[in-house]
Order: structure tokens, then C-alpha cells, then sequence
């Protein structure tokens, strides 16, 4: 008569660890290569291309963490069962196993209809494509190794550590490869600085036009929209704390000035986005610069910024 195994303590924590790491290594590569997709094939209804970079770098941290977690415990399950191959049998291990083919098989069905309701619907694109690809694909291998493995028989096979190692490798080359598509973490960080400098040059604008709306004229400079009642403080570049550049032009113009790190015009041959998308179409270009100083004039019209508390509106100089 055959000796049922339990399961131990150990047995649980070691197997609950690995399928929970090896979830988490699907999830963040479904993730990875779909955020490459999207910004290799930008949608105009992605407004924010730093939205795509901070997912990205989600699911590279979590990859990073969760493949050599998965596969160290992949090789102390493997070293138990070489030693006990009894504990193949166990429930725990069979109930996970069979839960994870059952998720995988899911996904496929419910990817492939996704992809013929679309097809049907006549709404196909390359990107949406590529994504029902990557699910699929991601999908069918979880299925297919699993499978193999419940049918496998004890005793030494090589394919585990032949996977283990083109897991790691794939693994370097998407989060590495990352680089040329989204950018360095360096240069991703100089485009946060230069995301931050339009916002407060933004601020200072809006500051700018209620202070004339107020006062009907220009501030001579920037220290004078300092509100220690409303608590407004003047904001300087984020980088090197240098006063953002400021000139009055006229009684109705005016100047703001920054130096940028980086561009966010058009996407270049990497596809990367601009880094200010809006859905506001042009108005957006109103903030367009190069790498180095931009400055950006502004002319406020008297009929569409009224004063508050004068009948006599300055004409501008001509």
C-alpha cells in the first residue's frame, strides 16, 4: 500500500512562493511589452507619454525582483523532489499546477475572442495586434510548460535549466532594451525636470495674468507674485534652484525663459511621444521647446482678460 505525503510547512511556503513570484514574472512581462508597444505605436488618445514610462518602470523593478525569486525557489523545489520523488504527488503541488493551466487556458480563449470580435468589428491596428499577440503568446508558453511538466516523468531533464537561463536572458534584454525605446533612467529624468519646468512656468503665467487682471499691470519681476497670504511662492528650476527668467516686453507683453534638458517636439525614429501630449492639440505647442534656453512671449488680451477694478484698458506699445 502506498504512503500518502503531506505537505510540510516548508512544502507550502516553498511552492505558494514560487507560484505567486511566477505569476508576478507574467504579469510584469504582459506589462513590459505592452507599454513597448504603446510607446513604439503611439495612440492619440495617450495623452501622457510619462505615464508609459512610469508603468514601464513598474514592471522592469518588479521583473528585476521576481525572476531570480522565482527561479531560486524553482531549483530548491526541484532539489526536494530529486531528493523525495514521492512529492510529486502531493496536493498542493497538483492543485497549483492545475489552477495555473486553467488561468493560462482562459487567457488564450478569452484573448482569442478579443481578437475576432475585433477583426469582425473592423477595428484591427498593428498595436492592438501586437498586444493580443504578446497575451497570447506569454500565454500559450505558461500553458505549454506546465503541461509538460504534469505529464513529465522523474528523473533528470535539462529543459528546466535550458528555460531558466533563456529566462534570465530575455529578461536583461527587455528591461535593457527598455533604454532605447523609452530612454535611460537619466534621460527619463531629465525629461521629468523639464516636464516640471512647464509646469511652473505655467504657474507663473497664470500668476502673471491674474496680477495684471488685479492691478492692471505687469509685475516688474517675479519676487513681486510672492503671497505670503495665499501662501504663493515664486517657484525657481527644479535642478539647479536658478529664478526662472522673466521680461516685460510692453504693458500687454511679456517673457518667461527656461533652460531645458530635453526636447518634446515631434517623437523621433525611437517613436517616443512627446512628453506633454495633451488632448488639447495646439494649444499644447504652446509650450514647445528645444534642448537649451526657450523663451515663450505672451500677449494678454484686454477682451479675454478683463479687469477687475478699472474701466481704462492699456493699449499695447507699438
Amino acid at each position: 500500500m502506498q504512503t500518502t505525503i503531506k505537505s510540510t510547512p516548508k512544502d507550502v511556503f516553498l511552492h505558494l512562493f514560487n507560484i505567486v513570484t511566477f505569476y508576478l514574472v507574467v504579469i510584469g512581462f504582459i506589462t513590459l511589452f505592452i507599454q513597448y508597444i504603446n510607446a513604439l505605436f503611439p495612440d492619440a488618445l495617450n495623452y501622457y507619454f510619462n505615464n508609459i514610462t512610469d508603468i514601464i518602470r513598474t514592471a522592469s523593478s518588479i521583473l528585476f525582483i521576481a525572476v531570480p525569486a522565482y527561479i531560486y525557489t524553482a531549483w530548491l523545489l526541484a532539489k526536494d523532489l530529486k531528493a523525495t520523488p514521492e512529492k510529486r504527488e502531493l496536493k498542493l503541488r497538483k492543485w497549483l499546477t492545475y489552477f495555473t493551466l486553467f488561468i493560462s487556458a482562459i487567457t488564450i480563449i478569452i484573448d482569442l475572442m478579443i481578437f475576432v470580435y475585433n477583426f469582425l468589428n473592423g477595428e484591427l491596428t498593428v498595436r492592438f495586434f501586437l498586444k493580443v499577440l504578446v497575451v497570447l503568446l506569454i500565454a500559450a508558453a505558461v500553458f505549454g510548460y506546465y503541461l509538460w511538466e504534469l505529464k513529465r516523468q522523474t528523473g533528470k531533464s535539462k529543459l528546466p535549466r535550458i528555460l531558466a537561463i533563456v529566462l534570465v536572458a530575455v529578461t536583461l534584454i527587455s528591461i535593457f532594451g527598455g533604454f532605447f525605446i523609452v530612454g535611460t533612467p537619466n534621460e527619463q529624468r531629465r525629461r521629468k525636470m523639464d516636464d516640471q519646468r512647464v509646469m511652473d512656468l505655467q504657474l507663473l503665467q497664470g500668476q502673471i495674468i491674474d496680477y495684471w487682471t488685479r492691478k492692471q499691470i505687469l509685475p516688474t519681476k517675479l519676487e513681486s507674485l510672492q503671497d505670503n497670504i495665499s501662501g504663493f511662492i515664486v517657484p525657481t528650476d527644479p535642478e539647479t534652484k536658478v529664478a526662472y527668467s522673466y521680461q516685460v516686453i510692453d504693458k500687454l507683453k511679456f517673457e518667461l525663459c527656461a533652460t531645458f534638458a530635453t526636447t518634446n517636439k515631434e517623437p523621433n525614429i525611437t517613436g517616443r511621444a512627446p512628453a506633454y501630449t495633451t488632448p488639447y492639440g495646439d494649444f499644447n505647442q504652446n509650450w514647445n521647446h528645444d534642448a537649451g534656453q526657450k523663451c515663450f512671449s505672451r500677449t494678454i488680451d484686454p477682451d479675454l482678460y478683463k479687469p477687475l477694478n478699472s474701466t481704462s484698458i492699456p493699449a499695447p506699445l507699438k
